[in-house]
């Protein structure tokens, strides 16, 4: 079976949001999709356990790993990998149909899968979310209230070798607690910015 790469039209945006486990991805999403219109959210499909605060198919879409298997042999992810035990992936069709809209497209990714998003779009834009110190991450984790001792320290480790990943970034933002709403100005900011210089980014040899 022939796969083919979906296209990037020449005005528009793919923008990958990456970064640790607790650095706030999913709050700093809900609430910039909430006031930004034109930008669509393509929704990563995961192994994982679904949290009690998620919904199936908005958050992320929950399936067995027998389904995600099969799933991979007929092709139907664009990027998928293993991250923090579970696999994850990005629809190959749910990116089609986005990039059909003409809006920008939003994904959310860890930091392996936003380089290979990168690799296949080297327009992508690319913003890493930090919590700050390891002590602020480790506090956020602990607050979920899901997490074993174990399995924070195993986030952590892994923050460390992510953290070093930032350079392969456009943007690095900081993400403080109780600082949502000026994380979110900094994150349009910087959308509203790129697509004053979009035409820069128009889609290279690579995507066509």
């Amino acid at each position: 079976m022939e796969l083919t790469t979906p296209k990037l039209k020449h005005t528009q945006l793919l923008i990958v949001f990456s970064g640790p486990s607790g650095a706030g991805k999913d709050s700093v999403l809900r609430r910039l999709l909430r006031s930004e219109a034109e930008l669509v959210f393509v929704v990563t499909t995961t192994t994982r356990p679904m949290r009690e605060e998620e919904t199936q198919g908005f958050d992320y879409i929950f399936v067995a790993r027998d389904e995600f298997a099969l799933m991979v042999e007929a092709g139907e992810f664009i990027e998928h990998a293993v991250v923090y035990g579970e696999h994850k992936g990005v629809s190959r069709k749910q990116i089609e149909v986005a990039l059909e809209s003409g809006k920008d497209v939003v994904l959310r990714l860890d930091v392996q899968g936003a380089a290979r998003i990168k690799q296949i779009y080297p327009s992508a834009l690319l913003i890493f979310l930090t919590p700050g110190s390891e002590d602020e991450l480790r506090f956020r984790l602990d607050g979920r209230e899901t997490e074993t001792s174990g399995r924070i320290e195993t986030l952590v480790n892994s923050a460390r070798k992510e953290r070093e990943r930032r350079t392969e970034f456009d943007y690095v933002v900081l993400n403080q607690r109780d600082k949502l709403d000026q994380t979110v100005k900094e994150v349009q900011e910087i959308v509203r910015a790129e697509r004053l210089r979009v035409r820069e980014r128009a889609v290279r040899k690579d995507e066509t």
